[in-house]
């Protein structure tokens, strides 16, 4: 009989939120796959758990699928954890959860804190839709497109970033989306935790002001008030995104969303000048 694959969620910050079911869990398993094993090493010793971690990152993901199936289908029942938070939000973990799932293999997910959710709830924006966009891109080209791609998005948006790009991120949050709401959380569930609350302007020039910015984030951001500019004729706002770095058939895209066009309608408007 093939063993169980389980999804444990881990603390982000403060240890006392490891849940009594993610403990019994870890010590229950044959096997604990983990990013890193020093850190998942500190979390076990923290709690008297003696089972020694196999590491399962990014970098040796598809072949150590191999194997934990292999251990799974002889029977093992094994754990997977992230660093902090719940795998495979923004985390190594596909792979091995959909190959188990394709071979009936048992996947009982462990559930517990996550970055993302914990920032929501605190945040003060609405939260009855939100869309979770993951890490920002690294480079502002890419970072900007992807955010010219949600101008008409109603939820509020939710992004990862680390510290040494947030205020990089938030500058093309501001010039692309018109300085919307946003709420930057750091060191959640940690002593300095922080939410930083304002336009996207007001959040930047907090954070610039200080000498050095530290934590990983999770930004939240709401709606802007601001419209797009419907005085701007077709022609020159594409031309206008296709300057701040988007491909001309996505800059058609998005000018057709912000006015409640088709794109066959944008085509036909540049056609006639």
């Amino acid at each position: 009989m093939a063993g169980v694959l389980y999804i444990v969620a881990t603390p982000i910050g403060n240890l006392s939120d490891m849940t009594y079911r993610a403990v019994e869990t870890l010590k229950s398993v044959d096997h604990i796959a983990c990013e890193d094993t020093r850190q998942t090493r500190k979390l076990l010793d923290h709690f008297g758990i003696a089972a020694h971690p196999l590491s399962y990152h990014e970098h040796n993901e598809a072949e150590r699928t191999v194997d934990l199936l292999q251990r799974l289908e002889g029977g093992a029942s094994i754990a997977l954890v992230s660093d902090a938070g719940t795998p495979l939000i923004s985390d190594p973990g596909y792979r091995i959860v959909n190959a188990a799932a394709e071979r009936g293999i048992r996947v009982v997910p462990i559930p517990g804190v996550s970055a993302l959710i914990t920032a929501l709830s605190a945040a003060g924006l609405p939260t009855d839709s939100f869309r979770f966009c993951g890490f920002f891109p690294r480079k502002s080209g890419e970072r900007r497109r992807m955010l010219e791609g949600l101008l008409t998005e109603e939820s509020t948006l939710a992004f990862y970033e680390a510290p040494h790009r947030i205020l990089e991120s938030l500058q093309d949050v501001e010039e692309v989306l018109g300085d919307p709401p946003v709420v930057a959380a750091r060191e959640l569930t940690k002593l300095h935790e922080e939410f930083l609350r304002g336009p996207a302007s007001a959040v930047r020039a907090t954070l610039a002001a200080r000498d050095s910015v530290k934590g990983e984030f999770t930004v939240l951001v709401g709606k802007s008030e601001k419209k797009p500019q419907m005085d701007e004729n077709v022609e020159d706002a594409v031309k206008r995104l296709e300057a701040a770095g988007l491909p001309r058939m996505d800059a058609i895209k998005a000018v057709a969303r912000e006015r409640g066009l088709g794109k066959r309608d944008v085509y036909r408007m540049l056609e006639q000048g």
